[in-house]
């Protein structure tokens, strides 16, 4: 269709290309739009200049076009009054503004085919970044599923594995190896008691031989009167 259709074409090729390498997509999706915008507003410029060229030669053929009726209504108007002399020189007149003006039309036409050619152009860029931004969204919010998805899933292959079994198999060896030291220790102080401290230990009632010793002298009462 022309330069618009071309470089909207390398826009999306470039796109389609960088996606498949860009390791931040949303990033990427982002500086694709600002690029598309960029040529917008280079082609809106292209066009506004073919506009100005448009409406140039629109103003030139109406004031030709003006002149050349105007030539006619004052030929007929000086022959109405005998003089066929003024109303030659105006004919003569308006047969140059008449030439002038026919290559004037031509360059008009050919000027608001092209204009209205790059509007359209133009239009049509503007559709294909509305839908590249409708698209982005989806892009983005599927990349961002993405990466979520990545993230769980990360997380969930060290959940969980042989690495962790194992680290709480040496976590409960060492309880273990804990227990055992407290054990040990226990048995040691036990072992190196002084002979005060089993002393000490014989001068400690609990009430239960007192309780023992009164079980046996009812016993004992009980023998004696049988």
């Amino acid at each position: 269709m022309g330069i618009f259709k071309r470089l909207r074409d390398l826009t999306m090729a470039s796109i389609n290309d960088l996606l498949d390498k860009a390791e931040d997509p949303v990033k990427m999706l982002n500086q694709f739009l600002r690029d598309m915008e960029e040529d917008i507003q280079d082609a809106e410029v292209a066009v506004a200049k073919q506009i100005a060229v448009e409406k140039k030669f629109q103003q030139q053929v109406e004031e030709l076009e003006e002149i050349v009726n105007k030539r006619q209504e004052q030929a007929m108007k000086a022959l109405e009054q005998g003089n066929e002399d003024l109303a030659r020189r105006a004919l003569q007149d308006k047969k140059e503004h008449q030439q002038r003006y026919d290559e004037m039309k031509q360059q008009y036409d050919i000027a608001k085919t092209n204009a209205d050619q790059l509007r359209g152009q133009l239009q049509e860029m503007k559709d294909e970044f509305s839908k590249m931004k409708l698209k982005k969204d989806t892009l983005v919010a599927r990349a961002e599923a993405a990466k979520a998805q990545k993230q769980i899933n990360q997380a969930m292959s060290g959940f969980g594995t042989d690495n962790a079994a194992k680290g709480f198999d040496r976590m409960s060896q060492k309880v273990l190896e804990l227990e055992a030291e407290a054990e040990a220790s226990k048995e040691l102080r036990s072992s190196n008691r002084t002979l005060d401290d089993e002393l000490s230990a014989l001068d400690k009632n609990d009430g239960v031989e007192d309780e023992l010793a009164a079980l046996k002298a009812k016993i004992n009462e009980k023998k004696q009167q049988s």
